[in-house]
């Protein structure tokens, strides 16, 4: 028995810190890898559960390391209230444990943020929304973000895509990819503690969770330095949709 326990923390120590790499590298991907295994692992809502801690320091840390943090929020306040609002009534669908629901949903999720991106990657200039959508776009965009983030606990569709369509300057997206993501973890937690879904022994085993994840930021952050982070997502994504299409195939249990 101990050894199986022994086992699993190593598992979900390296889950963290492989998707704490993945962030490194990319600025995202540590909710989307770490649901994609610990989703194998335990039912959907304690893997969502084990993501918090992990996720909002590291997306703290990400949405602090740059200076517009007051003008991003500022515009994009409508999109981060349906963050919070689609999320805690999404997580009512994580909290019942329908384990197939949930894992097709993630994977259909995976498989299509793989898709999408990769399919910008091919553009040579990524495709600008105009300015006069916004202000009724962003409070859709962050409902439907938070329905997904509910469901499934991965937080980037649509919400990535469509921070990228906003052409930002990379420093600010980045920063805005951080407000978004702990926009989304807090409300995620609020809203699994909520509908009964969030204990102390979550939080006890996902603070624990922080230091491999930040370990695996730093190591990113290094390999960034060494390799095209072009190919290094190229290749994340490939992974991401194998793994999706995986998901939307498993039979249920």
């Amino acid at each position: 028995m101990n050894d199986a326990r022994i086992a699993l923390g190593v598992t979900v120590a390296a889950t963290f810190f492989g998707a704490g790499a993945v962030k490194g590298v990319t600025g995202m991907g540590l909710p989307t890898i770490a649901m994609g295994v610990l989703g194998s692992l335990f039912s959907p809502a304690t893997a969502a559960a084990l993501l918090i801690a992990p996720s909002f320091v590291t997306n703290v840390w990400q949405l602090l390391a740059g200076p517009s943090v007051a003008r991003l929020a500022m515009r994009l306040w409508a999109m981060m209230t349906g963050i919070v609002v689609g999320t805690i009534a999404g997580t009512a669908l994580l909290s019942r444990g329908d384990t197939a629901q949930t894992t097709r949903a993630l994977g259909a999720t995976l498989a299509v943020y793989a898709v999408a991106s990769l399919a910008a990657g091919l553009r040579v200039r990524p495709r600008r929304l105009p300015s006069a959508l916004e202000p009724w776009l962003s409070p859709l965009v962050g409902l439907a973000t938070g329905v997904v983030t509910g469901g499934t606990g991965v937080f980037v569709i649509p919400a990535v895509p469509y921070l990228e369509a906003l052409g930002l300057p990379k420093d600010d997206l980045v920063q805005a990819l951080g407000l978004s993501f702990t926009a989304s973890t807090c409300a995620l937690a609020a809203g699994l503690a909520w509908h009964g879904a969030y204990h102390t022994t979550h939080l006890a085993i996902s603070a624990l969770a922080v230091a491999p994840a930040l370990a695996g930021m730093w190591a990113g952050a290094a390999v960034r330095a060494r390799i095209s982070p072009v190919a290094f997502r190229r290749a994340f994504l490939v992974l991401l949709l194998l793994l999706g299409a995986e998901m939307l195939a498993r039979p249920p249990r």
